[in-house]
């Protein structure tokens, strides 16, 4: 397992074409994060936002240029990418639909979407946004979960796996459990270290058990 604090761009252009079996990556939406649905202020919103373990940043604004996806079909041969709805990519003949079980009367989304370069129809994982919410320290943070769901339908044993924007870390503790090479990077300093401490602290209590 190879992790780095650096841009993806950098990271990619070190790999000759078609190195990685998949790529399961979760870019920026350009939703704007730091203000979508979060409330300023003294409002009830911006009041929970304080308590939140991450603080907002601006790093949601805007997706990916196109020459992210460029390198990314270049130096992977296939990809499932969150939020793939939201970026301009050839139509998906596949969608991953995870099913968030948001609670009745919020706001947030019901769903999100991976486009997949792979073939047949389209699938669902349910699994609950909120189950371990306390522990979250990254605003887009999925389950480990979630990444198992995508190794185990559409990685095979041996595999080389890449994340361009790894942020909580949940795709290396799902590589680690099932035995998986992952190649992954993060671009904000405050992420990758929690997500480091993350990742080993996982390893730790596995030792243990």
């Amino acid at each position: 397992m190879l992790i780095t604090n650096e841009d993806n761009m950098e990271l990619m252009a070190r790999y000759e074409d078609n190195y990685f079996d998949l790529a399961i990556v979760d870019p920026p939406y350009g939703i704007d994060l730091a203000n979508m649905n979060m409330g300023v202020g003294n409002t009830p919103k911006a009041s929970k936002l304080k308590n939140r373990k991450w603080k907002p940043k601006d790093w949601d604004n805007e997706t990916p240029k196109d020459e992210y996806f460029e390198e990314l079909f270049r130096v992977s041969k296939n990809q499932i990418i969150w939020g793939g709805n939201y970026f301009n990519l050839p139509p998906c003949n596949k969608f991953i639909i995870w099913d968030k079980e948001i609670p009745k009367g919020l706001s947030f989304s019901d769903c999100e979407y991976a486009w997949t370069s792979f073939k047949g129809a389209n699938k669902m994982f349910r699994y609950s946004a909120y189950k371990n919410k306390n522990e979250k320290f990254h605003p887009t943070q999925k389950p480990p979960s979630l990444y198992d769901y995508c190794l185990m339908n559409y990685a095979k044993e041996g595999d080389k796996i890449l994340d361009t924007h790894l942020g909580s870390g949940s795709i290396a503790i799902a590589c680690h459990n099932l035995g998986y090479d992952l190649t992954a990077c993060e671009l904000d300093k405050e992420y990758y270290d929690a997500a480091i401490k993350r990742i080993e602290q996982h390893k730790a209590q596995q030792r243990l058990f």
